[in-house]
């Protein structure tokens, strides 16, 4: 069952084909350079300096790089946690154990060769690192549609955990306003290569 057609729908998906046609054009130096400098803001946060277990993921395509991260976070002694696509668009969990033991499973996306650990793993999670298109000043998060992520924030929410949860983008892609619909979850902090946004602040 698809989304129903409203103008909001119709809005979010013309800014998502906007993001991915701009993302398109980014040369791959401009993104390795964008990789790196977005590691060195997240590993800068003070919500994860002292964060035992960070929920991350594998940047696919022309998504802001996460290699450098991931390999940061396992060199700072972190535990790392990766999500693994289930049929239904939930999410399950398995601890980040270096690049070679991130296998291919189709549509672009490499998921952890380790054991699986539940839906429920990401509530441990001190800090959990989202993807995104963009972000509104509110801290509504545009994702690409499907509701893996709504559903991470929806069970963090329901078990009473609070971890702290930044969406990590390119410049530009912090907007004004996106609109929202009753399952959408608010993040409170945006990362880019050229700052930190304390969303609902600004």
């Amino acid at each position: 069952m698809g989304e129903p057609k409203t103008a909001g729908n119709s809005r979010k998906r013309e800014l998502r084909r906007t993001v991915l046609a701009v993302r398109r054009t980014l040369p791959p130096d401009d993104r390795q350079a964008a990789a790196e400098e977005l590691a060195r803001r997240v590993l800068a946060l003070d919500e994860l300096a002292a964060a035992r277990t960070v929920a991350a993921y594998v940047s696919v395509g022309t998504e802001p790089g996460t290699g450098p991260l991931l390999r940061a976070l396992d060199e700072r002694g972190a535990r790392v946690l990766l999500p693994v696509l289930q049929a239904d668009n939930d999410l399950d969990w398995a601890p980040y154990e270096g690049p070679d033991a991130l296998a291919p499973v189709g549509r672009g996306l490499r998921e952890p060769t380790g054991p699986r650990l539940g839906p429920e793993a990401v509530i441990e999670a001190d800090a959990v690192l989202l993807p995104g298109l963009a972000v509104d000043r509110r801290g509504l998060r545009l994702g690409r549609g499907a509701g893996c992520y709504d559903r991470v924030l929806a069970r963090l929410a329901a078990s009473g955990a609070h971890p702290a949860c930044a969406v990590l983008l390119y410049d530009g892609e912090v907007v004004d306003h996106i609109d929202g619909e009753a399952h959408d979850r608010l993040v409170r902090t945006a990362v880019t290569p050229a700052g930190v946004h304390r969303l609902g602040e600004e």
